[in-house]
């Protein structure tokens, strides 16, 4: 009796794999893509080639969510695993990415590890408070999200040009503190990726945000 209950537990999940064919999964993975190109151009110094790669990222997070609620079939299942990968994305790519792109900026100066551990702490603790509490009344997140992290660095590295390295270094170091000082705040911000409109204002944004990159990788 044990060992045939042992053979039906161990057989009705689908295979690990099995779960990649999923739409909103796929999307996922492929924001996963743009953030390790930028993490890649990031470690280059090319950090006009890989803020483009920060925006899509987020491009393809809100979209996963967005199709995945209008999905029909999906199971629980699909959806747990579905958010889990979501959540493990999101460390990647609106924590370590940040922390790198301070470090790499800062030119790995040892004065900067400070600030990226700060950033890559405050983005673990909030999802981590996040994948517990859920959304607060409903609708509205507790902290800042982390997706507006990278919303935040490709439009202030726009400014990168026109400011000395160390100066803006300075810059990039102290809206990197703040970004992770609101996520971990107790204020309540608005689920944004929820509403379609939203999603176009975002996709309007990364259209232009990387048409001036790429104009200026020209």
């Amino acid at each position: 009796m044990t060992e045939e209950n042992h053979t039906n537990n161990s057989t009705k999940y689908k295979t690990i794999l099995s779960y990649t064919a999923d739409i909103p999964n796929i999307c996922s993975l492929s924001g996963l893509v743009c953030t390790v190109l930028a993490i890649y151009y990031i470690s280059l110094g090319n950090f006009t080639a890989a803020m483009i790669g920060m925006i899509w990222a987020v491009a393809f997070d809100w979209a996963d969510g967005l199709i995945a609620r209008r999905m029909k079939g999906r199971t629980g299942d699909d959806r747990i695993f579905g958010g889990q990968l979501d959540l493990l994305i999101d460390i990647v790519s609106y924590g370590v990415t940040p922390a790198i792109l301070l470090l790499s900026y800062g030119k790995f100066d040892p004065i900067f590890l400070p600030g990226a551990f700060l950033m890559l702490a405050a983005s673990a603790v909030r999802l981590s408070y996040f994948s517990t509490f859920g959304l607060a009344e409903g609708s509205k997140y507790t902290g800042l999200a982390l997706d507006n992290n990278n919303i935040v660095l490709v439009f202030i590295f726009l400014f990168e040009g026109l400011i000395s390295n160390e100066i803006f270094s300075v810059i990039l170091y102290a809206i990197g503190l703040g970004l992770a000082a609101l996520n971990v705040s107790q204020i309540k911000t608005p689920k944004l990726s929820g509403n379609p409109i939203n999603v176009l204002l975002l996709a309007t944004y990364t259209l232009g945000i990387s048409a001036i990159y790429g104009w200026k990788l020209l």
